[in-house]
């Protein structure tokens, strides 16, 4: 079988560009004892993988140069000489960016058949929504009568977290850029507050209004996607013992230069705030509690799934460009198959 393949061809220097990347065409060999074939569905994209594209130290090894990389995917299994694993099984992996790809039965997780569609696992019911689920309920601790911030509010991790600290009861102040994306945080997920962070030319005022108008004194809890000012508005309103969950800070993926905000860290310490970067494969021990919890959710339409969607690993640079481009809304997905 032949399969094309996504390699990184040189490490970016600011903004990757078309040229750091090659489309290769791999011929699969025999599967060898123990090896499972996949034909991958679906892949998804997200901004953690501008770091791995870099030889900077960080919790996991950069992509390798002339190379496949990897990123999160599902896909259905083509053949297998694994006792595991028989045709037809629904797989998911870390070895997206291919079409289909020959591996060890360990680099594999059987889905069993929960009623899910096979990208749910790319989004809510997989990293991504454990990402939200363990930020919110585990390092922020949340709190009854919690007021919520989270930045990146309409992106993949964004969305769900907005949505289980609504159902939940709590008050949620989301920030995303756009007229499309605060419309669908104000009129698809029901949050209290919206900022449209490109329509402000001052972040932390607008924050400081949205909070005056949902009658709360400041926020408890800011679940952070994107550092930079946004981080400099939510020390600016955290209450005094205040939780930041640190998940990303997308803004900062591509700087050069030195970042210049936030100029106010010194809250933290001011306002005895607690704030804990995290990444959800240190906790992977609560996914079955997780996968229950979001599982049910869904089912009784409480938790929505929301999707950006190209289609081809010809356009799978592109879903990745428009991460920083600000063309996702909710996951941003490629489907291959």
């Amino acid at each position: 079988m032949d399969a094309r393949e996504i390699h990184l061809k040189r490490r970016p220097v600011g903004m990757p560009v078309a040229d750091d990347f090659a489309m290769v065409v791999n011929s699969l060999p025999e599967l060898a004892e123990g090896e499972v074939q996949v034909r991958n569905l679906w892949m998804a994209v997200d901004p953690a993988m501008r770091g791995r594209m870099s030889d900077a130290k960080s919790y996991v090894p950069p992509f390798a140069l002339d190379a496949p990389m990897e990123g999160p995917a599902v896909g259905t299994v083509v053949a297998s000489r694994d006792p595991g694993f028989a045709p037809g099984d629904i797989v998911s992996s870390r070895l997206g960016w291919r079409e289909a790809f020959n591996a060890p039965a360990s680099a594999l997780r059987l889905r069993p058949d929960t009623g899910l569609p096979p990208q749910a696992y790319l989004g809510f019911a997989g990293v991504t929504g454990l990402t939200a689920y363990a930020g919110l309920l585990k390092i922020a601790a949340l709190r009854p009568g919690d007021v919520v911030f989270v930045s990146g509010a309409a992106g993949g991790v964004g969305s769900i977290v907005c949505q289980i600290a609504r159902l939940k009861g709590h008050k949620v102040i989301a920030a995303a850029g756009g007229a499309q994306k605060t419309a669908y945080l104000r009129d698809t997920l029901g949050v209290d507050a919206v900022i449209d962070y490109k329509a402000e030319p001052n972040l932390t005022r607008a924050l400081a209004r949205e909070v005056k108008a949902i009658g709360a004194t400041g926020i408890d809890v800011y679940f952070e996607n994107v550092g930079g000012e946004h981080l400099q508005a939510a020390l600016a309103l955290a209450n005094p013992f205040a939780r930041f969950a640190i998940c990303g800070m997308i803004s900062q993926y591509n700087v050069t230069d030195a970042p210049t905000v936030p100029r106010n860290l010194t809250l933290v310490m001011v306002k005895s705030i607690r704030m804990e970067g995290f990444i959800a494969l240190n906790h992977m021990d609560i996914e079955p509690h997780f996968l229950a919890d979001v599982t049910a959710w869904h089912k009784a339409g409480l938790l929505t799934a929301t999707e950006t969607v190209h289609e081809g690993i010809d356009h799978a640079l592109d879903a990745f460009f428009g991460l920083f481009s600000g063309a996702d809304l909710g996951r941003m997905l490629v489907k291959l198959g």
